[in-house]
């Protein structure tokens, strides 16, 4: 990975147009711009916001403050800690805030309101955030392609609630005729609440100029950069729409750079975060979510690595713990554990033959990738997958030090009726396997009705420590922390025999 001076050379020749003026990054600015501080966002799993600020103060060093907006931390760090940031394994996507407004004081009518974000774009410091944008561009993870979400346009129309005219005399550019037929809703991850997330069209920014004269223009002027904005509101009392906030705040921010709006093949993606009184303006720094690093092989159910990294968190392993997720799916869990808890040893299980198949293509995958980075053979990973019956573990009794797993919702997988007979027993074999007074379990379950009546079962062995409640796929579910007891394991069969040698005795 390149250091920041290596960047910033590669980088001179960029331009941003901010005021119709340059703003270029010297060597002799360097010192000063290593030593820049900026306060970055990031999105995370909705309940894990806690963790990942725990990350940011253990790795990064740097103050952290959890957002109200849920799903949300800023941190400020100095430009040299930029590369650290894409390494933080909590977060989904990463943002250069501008500027952040706490109690934005909004007008009473529309107009007023949607007049004050036309004029926010001019009264804005950009020159910062953009030169954290620029260095960034060698840091940040490229994103192949980008999912559409084609709409009707034989009449013009977009799913805005707006109808766009359309010349059928010239031919339309590339950029005009692709917006108006397709757009890109980026959610960052956020599903917690109701949340209104739309993006800038690009025929509402497009220049009424004519457009011979303009592709004339282009061909003399230097490469001028494409962007797009996108909001994302929270918040029940507010009189305009997220796509009227992009729209109006976009056309200002081109108005003010002289930017080309292109909603798919964009260099700068502006957001503009509302949450009830909340304002904060940014600028982008990923363009494909952090969290799809580890699975190429998946299932009907892939739990997301930065949520499998906050359970993980959650249990605290220690050096030599042998953690095991006995129902793994694709491997989320035991693969980023084996990536970041190296001195522990991983045991991914699961009684599907598929599963297991797709956690060995999917270490295979993530030793490739390590070789082709490091240029050498890699020595392997710390975790083994293996085909097994969670009712039955091929485990010796109290050999597991961790348990962490996402149990089956009853949804895409199994059945809430199943549900019923499948927790209770579940949680009879971890307790087996487990490690009495120091073995942990991480369980994620969105059956929490089932699961508080099988561990009412199990109260003798488990003790429950924790709930955290997180958003997965648009559903509540829970993450219960449970610690072992120190009562030893005894089989079912042998407390009937106990209890009907008592019987005989009485």
């Amino acid at each position: 990975m390149c250091n920041i001076e290596e960047a910033t050379n590669q980088l001179l020749d960029v331009n941003l147009h901010e005021n119709q003026r340059s703003v270029q990054v010297t060597k002799s600015d360097l010192t000063s711009e290593s030593e820049l501080l900026v306060t970055v966002g990031a999105t995370v799993p909705t309940g894990f916001e806690q963790t990942a600020a725990d990350e940011v103060r253990e790795k990064l060093g740097s103050p952290c403050k959890i957002s109200r907006d849920r799903g949300k931390i800023y941190f400020v760090i100095s430009l040299e800690s930029l590369a650290q940031v894409h390494c933080l394994r909590s977060v989904d996507n990463l943002f250069v805030v501008v500027q952040e407004f706490q109690d934005y004081q909004f007008k009473k009518t529309k107009e007023e309101v949607l007049k004050d974000f036309e004029d926010l774009a001019g009264k804005l410091s950009w020159s910062n955030p953009l030169k954290v944008w620029k260095i960034n561009d060698s840091f940040k993870k490229k994103k192949a392609k980008r999912k559409k979400i084609n709409q009707n346009s034989s009449k013009g129309k977009i799913n805005y609630g707006q109808e766009v005219k359309i010349d059928q005399r010239n031919d339309k550019r590339d950029f005009t005729s692709h917006a108006s037929d397709s757009h890109i809703l980026d959610y960052y991850e956020n599903p917690a609440i109701g949340e209104e997330v739309s993006t800038l069209v690009g025929d509402d920014l497009a220049s009424c100029k004519d457009e011979t004269d303009e592709s004339s223009k282009e061909e003399t002027e230097p490469q001028v950069l494409k962007f797009r904005v996108t909001c994302n509101r929270a918040g029940e009392k507010h009189c305009f729409t997220s796509n009227e906030a992009a729209r109006d705040f976009g056309g200002a921010v081109q108005d003010y750079f002289k930017w080309k709006a292109d909603m798919t093949n964009f260099d700068v993606e502006v957001l503009l975060n509302i949450h009830d009184n909340e304002v904060i303006v940014g600028i982008a720094l990923t363009e494909e979510s952090l969290h799809r690093r580890n699975i190429t092989h998946f299932g009907p159910t892939t739990l997301r690595s930065t949520l499998a990294y906050g359970m993980l968190r959650l249990c605290d392993p220690l050096p030599y713990d042998i953690i095991v997720d006995p129902m793994c799916g694709t491997g989320a869990i035991p693969i980023e554990g084996a990536t970041e808890w190296s001195d522990c040893f991983h045991i991914a299980g699961d009684n599907n033959p598929l599963a297991v198949n797709r956690v060995a293509n999917n270490i295979a995958s993530l030793l490739t990738k390590s070789q082709i980075k490091e240029g050498k053979p890699s020595w392997g990973l710390p975790i083994d997958a293996v085909q097994w019956d969670i009712c039955n573990l091929p485990l010796r009794t109290g050999s597991v030090d961790i348990i962490v797993t996402d149990l089956p919702f009853g949804k895409r997988i199994g059945s809430k009726k199943r549900n019923w007979n499948l927790y209770p027993a579940c949680l009879r074999e971890m307790s087996r396997v487990c490690t009495p007074t120091t073995g942990r379990a991480v369980l994620l379950t969105q059956d929490t009705k089932c699961f508080t009546k099988a561990l009412s079962g199990m109260r003798h062995v488990w003790r429950k420590v924790d709930t955290v409640w997180v958003n997965v796929g648009g559903l509540r579910a829970a993450v219960y922390v449970l610690l072992r007891t120190p009562e030893a394991f005894v089989h079912p069969s042998e407390q009937d025999g106990e209890r009907g040698t008592l019987w005989c005795k009485e």
